[in-house]
């Protein structure tokens, strides 16, 4: 096992506060295993889908990082798709990431995620590209929106998801299909290397698009679920304070695709972006 993986994982402030534990690691794949706690559940203990997101990709980012080679770093998810296939309901789940290909500065992996007694909770495909020790380029200015406030029906129930308020996200705005949400910068979000740890920003990219579509629907007696994700990460997410803006970019009857950016705050520039495919049903 890659001693400064391990390290990484151990000393990351993200991965200790979710509970994640590298589990095993070898040339052919890596495992994270997360216990249940309720601080990463939704009501009812179902987990938050920000969880499975960020287990999968510290899983993938270990199994990239040991088969590239320390020098390789730093890096970053090129490309993120999860397909959520079942529900984990206060159970202890895993990650395992496995090796498609390796390149020189590229690995292309499938993550599987799964609950105690092996059922698929969710399914990844994933690149992860290590810079070489070259510096990254700029990436583009996030579009933004109007600059209101208004954080709407959702700004306090969202404070109350432990999971989201331990992030540290708070609603700004949130009226037809459009939101924008902050996430300021906490140690807890950490990442061993100094930066953001992904899958902070990935969970403030996933609450985003839920958001939109609540934005559309509004309070009542439905259901809800997270389909699919699909993201980018253009850059290693530096340490300071998020955005996430998001737009309803299409609605067929309860399923809602939102497009969100998250950028940082200090700069504008973009850290990531992609598509929330989310449904509300009755």
């Amino acid at each position: 096992m890659s001693d400064f993986v391990k390290i990484w994982i151990d000393q990351s402030a993200y991965c200790q506060t979710l509970g994640m534990r590298l589990a095993s690691l070898s040339n052919d794949a890596a495992v994270i295993a997360l216990p249940f706690i309720e601080a990463n559940a939704n009501p009812g203990n179902a987990l938050h889908g920000g969880v499975a997101a960020s287990a999968s990709v510290t899983a993938a980012h270990a199994l990239a990082r040991h088969v590239l080679g320390e020098e390789t770093g730093p890096w970053h998810t090129m490309d993120f798709q999860i397909n959520y296939l079942a529900a984990a309901i206060g159970e202890d789940i895993q990650a395992t990431a496995r090796l498609l290909r390796r390149g020189k500065e590229l690995c292309f992996m499938t993550v599987d995620v799964t609950g105690d007694d092996g059922k698929a909770i969710a399914q990844c495909s994933i690149a992860v590209r290590g810079r070489q020790g070259r510096d990254g380029v700029a990436t583009p200015m996030v579009r933004g929106d109007h600059g209101e406030v208004e954080p709407g029906f959702m700004g306090d129930r969202i404070a109350a998801n432990p999971f989201i308020s331990g992030r540290g996200i708070a609603m700004d705005f949130m009226r037809d299909g459009q939101v924008r949400l902050l996430m300021p910068w906490q140690d807890g979000n950490g990442d061993q290397l100094g930066g953001l740890h992904e899958g902070a920003a990935l969970a403030l990219l996933d609450t985003a698009g839920a958001m939109c579509s609540w934005s559309i629907t509004g309070l009542g007696k439905f259901k809800a679920s997270t389909p699919s994700i699909q993201a980018q990460v253009l850059a290693p997410p530096a340490k300071g304070d998020l955005v996430a803006y998001g737009d309803v970019g299409y609605r067929d009857n309860e399923m809602y695709w939102n497009d969100i950016e998250v950028a940082d705050v200090a700069t504008d520039r973009l850290v990531a972006r992609g598509t929330v495919l989310y449904r509300i049903f009755a």
